[in-house]
C-alpha cells in the first residue's frame, strides 16, 4: 500500500532518530561524557544486545523463519553493494587497495540492529521482527567473513590462507553479537526449556538495550567529523541507501517473497552504514576519514531516504 500519509512516516522514524539526536546533543554539550558513552555502548553490544539476538533466535520458528529467498534477495544486494565500493573506490577514486577494502565494507554493514530493528517494530509491529532476526543471525559472521578475507588478501597479495581463515574465525569467536546467537541457535536446536527466572532476567536486559543503544550511537557520532572525502562519501551513502535497498526490493519481488518478509528485508537494506564499519576500518588503519563520516552523513540522510522506502512499501 505505498502512498503512507507523511504524518505516519514521521511517527515512525522520528522517535528513533530523536532518541539518537538526544545522544548526540547530551554528548556535544557535554552533560554526558565520551566515557559514559563507551560504557553505555559496552553494556549495549557486549551485553544487551547480545541477549536481545539470544532470545529472539531461541524462540524463533526456524523452518519458517529462514527462508533462501529472504536471506539471498538481503545478501545478494550487500554483497553487491560490497564489490562496487570496493571497485567504485579503487577505479573512480583511486584509492590503495586496503581503503578500498575498507570503503566497500562501508557499503555492506548496514545498521541492521540499531536502526533497523526499530524502525521495522515501530512500522509494522513487535510481530513483524522475525525475518529480522534471520538476516542479523548472519550478518556479523557474513560481513567479517567477507571483509576481513578481502583485506587480508589486498594485504597480502592472496599469499598466507591459513593466516587468513584464522583472522576470520579469531573475529568471529570474540565477537558477542555472534556468541548470542549461537547460544540462541543451541537453545532452539535442542529444544532446551529455560527457567522462567533466566528468561525474565533476560527479558530485562533486552528492554533496555535498543533505547540505550541507539542513545549510545548519538554520542558516538559527535567523534565524526564531515571532512574531506567528500564524492567518496556521497559514492558510499548512495550504494547503501539505494542500491542495496533496491537490488534487495527487485530480487524479493521475484521471489514472491511475502509481505512481511519483503518488507524486514527492504527496510533493513536501506539502513545506513552501522559503526561497525568504522571499528573495520580503524582495525586495520585504512579509510579511517571515509568510513567515520559515511557513518555520520548517511545516518543523517536516512531521516528522509528511510521515509521514502516505507512510503514505497506502504
Amino acid at each position: 500500500m505505498p502512498g503512507l500519509p507523511i504524518q505516519t512516516l514521521l511517527e515512525v522514524t522520528l522517535p528513533v532518530f530523536l532518541v539518537i539526536g538526544f545522544g548526540y546533543l547530551a554528548v556535544r554539550f557535554k552533560t554526558f561524557s565520551d566515557a559514559g558513552v563507551d560504557g553505555l555502548m559496552k553494556f549495549t553490544q557486549s551485553f544487551a544486545i547480545p541477549c536481545l539476538l539470544f532470545r529472539a533466535i531461541s524462540t524463533l520458528d526456524l523452518n519458517q523463519t529462514f527462508q533462501w529467498p529472504l536471506l539471498l534477495a538481503f545478501y545478494a544486494g550487500a554483497t553487491t553493494g560490497f564489490f562496487v565500493g570496493l571497485l567504485g573506490a579503487r577505479l573512480l577514486f583511486g584509492r590503495p587497495w586496503p581503503d578500498a577494502v575498507a570503503i566497500g565494507f562501508c557499503c555492506l554493514f548496514s545498521n541492521t540492529l540499531l536502526l533497523g530493528l526499530p524502525i521495522t517494530e515501530r512500522a509494522y509491529g513487535p510481530d513483524a521482527l522475525a525475518a529480522n532476526y534471520a538476516i542479523i543471525a548472519l550478518h556479523s559472521p557474513f560481513c567479517y567473513a567477507l571483509g576481513i578475507t578481502a583485506m587480508e588478501i589486498a594485504r597480502h597479495g592472496g599469499a598466507g590462507g591459513f593466516s587468513t581463515g584464522k583472522a576470520v574465525i579469531a573475529a568471529m569467536v570474540k565477537n558477542a553479537l555472534v556468541i548470542g546467537i549461537a547460544l540462541g541457535f543451541a537453545v532452539n536446536l535442542s529444544g532446551t526449556v529455560l527457567p522462567g527466572v533466566l528468561t525474565d532476567a533476560l527479558d530485562l536486559m533486552v528492554r533496555a538495550a535498543l533505547p540505550a543503544a541507539l542513545f549510545g550511537l548519538g554520542g558516538v557520532l559527535v567523534r565524526y567529523r564531515p571532512e574531506g572525502d567528500i564524492l567518496t562519501v556521497l559514492f558510499v551513502c548512495l550504494v547503501s541507501l539505494v542500491l542495496h535497498p533496491v537490488i534487495t526490493w527487485t530480487l524479493g519481488q521475484s521471489f514472491g517473497l511475502g509481505q512481511a518478509p519483503f518488507r524486514s528485508a527492504v527496510v533493513t537494506a536501506a539502513m545506513a552504514p552501522g559503526v561497525n564499519a568504522y571499528v573495520f576500518a580503524n582495525m586495520y588503519g585504512v579509510g579511517k576519514r571515509v568510513a567515520a563520516t559515511s557513518v555520520l552523513l548517511a545516518t543523517a540522510l536516512s531521516v528522509l531516504t528511510v521515509s521514502v522506502w516505507l512510503n514505497l512499501i506502504g
